[in-house]
């Protein structure tokens, strides 16, 4: 029921999702009266494979999430975190109210052990013809040393398992490279990094290397990351658009029209994933079970796609995985 377009194109994607994989169930909550009309012309055989599941409210996406939480019972977001919770489901996916979502999903699924915070984690594309996990991306917007260096620890798992990068290296990103640089608590993160057995630390990067494939995976607090992620995404856009050109002097220019259309395609090529539709789906990681948060103004597209990464993080137990590995480094270290 979430975002910015609710069921109108959180349906069809399910759909689309559905005709994509054969063994795949989903449980839709919300209000059936908006859902239903929705599935009325689908395919039977798929209509088989979906569940709804009523809901007698929804959080609001401006709703403040300490008011959203309070109020929250019998809503679809609790619902949707209650079946992982009972186990009748193995992931959740939404589009609505972030910090409710995170505080819900603290609240009813608890962190694994070992973790204080949950983090969102996105990849984005480099130039190096790779991806770089970016961790974290809004659910904390204050993170002190000791949640940085877990961020790090459940960056490095995804690189590996979802990426297949064998020992991926890991940076910290600063308002600057040397040592003495940036706040205390990312300067104390990066002395507890360094101590863990097993983790590929290549220290501090600056926020102009985010493109660059220094690192597989960058580490942030949540209000670093979100900032980060959307000046990234809000900059290619607009080149992209300037790139287009439009006017006397681009019909006067022929063969430059010809190098900008080049380019153009070169970068989309490259940098297509910085688009929401293509990469949507940040995964809220150091959770027993999956939760997936979608944009709010997802298309139909963007939303199969938040759907998919879903399937993929079940499939490869990523919780299970990070468990594992937080367990193996810190018996081998000192850091708690």
């Amino acid at each position: 029921m979430g975002g910015d377009f609710g069921p109108p194109v959180t349906v069809p994607a399910a759909l689309q999702a559905l005709a994509s994989h054969s063994q795949l169930e989903l449980l839709l909550v919300g209000y059936p009266d908006e859902i239903q009309p929705l599935l009325a012309r689908a395919d039977s055989l798929l209509r088989q494979r979906v569940h709804i599941i009523p809901a007698e409210s929804v959080v609001a996406s401006d709703a403040i999430p300490s008011v959203a939480m309070r109020h929250s019972h019998g809503s679809s977001m609790r619902i949707a975190l209650e079946l992982i919770k009972e186990g009748r489901a193995d992931a959740c996916i939404s589009a609505g109210n972030t910090g409710a979502l995170m505080g819900l999903a603290t609240l009813l699924l608890r962190p694994l052990e070992n973790i204080k915070r949950p983090a969102l984690v996105s990849v984005v594309p480099h130039i190096r013809q790779g991806q770089t996990v970016l961790l974290d991306l809004g659910a904390n917007a204050c993170a002190d040393s000791t949640m940085l260096v877990q961020f790090a620890m459940m960056g490095a798992v995804l690189a590996e398992e979802v990426m297949g990068i064998k020992n991926p290296r890991v940076a910290l990103l600063n308002i600057g490279q040397e040592a003495s640089k940036g706040p205390r608590h990312i300067r104390d993160a990066a002395g507890k990094i360094r101590l863990l057995d097993g983790l590929n630390y290549v220290g501090f990067l600056e926020g102009s290397d985010l493109l660059s494939g220094k690192t597989d995976v960058l580490v942030c607090d949540g209000f670093a990351g979100n900032v980060s992620l959307k000046t990234m995404e809000g900059v290619i856009k607009t080149f992209l658009t300037l790139m287009t050109g439009t006017g006397q002097t681009m019909k006067r220019s022929w063969w430059r029209h010809l190098v900008v259309r080049s380019m153009k395609g070169r970068l989309m090529k490259r940098f297509g994933e910085i688009d929401p539709d293509q990469y949507n789906g940040a995964s809220l990681l150091g959770l027993p079970g999956i939760v997936i948060k979608s944009h709010g103004a997802a298309s139909e597209r963007a939303f199969a796609v938040a759907i998919e990464h879903a399937i993929q993080a079940v499939i490869r137990n990523i919780p299970e995985k990070i468990s594992v590995r937080l367990d193996t480094v810190l018996a081998r270290s000192d850091i708690a």
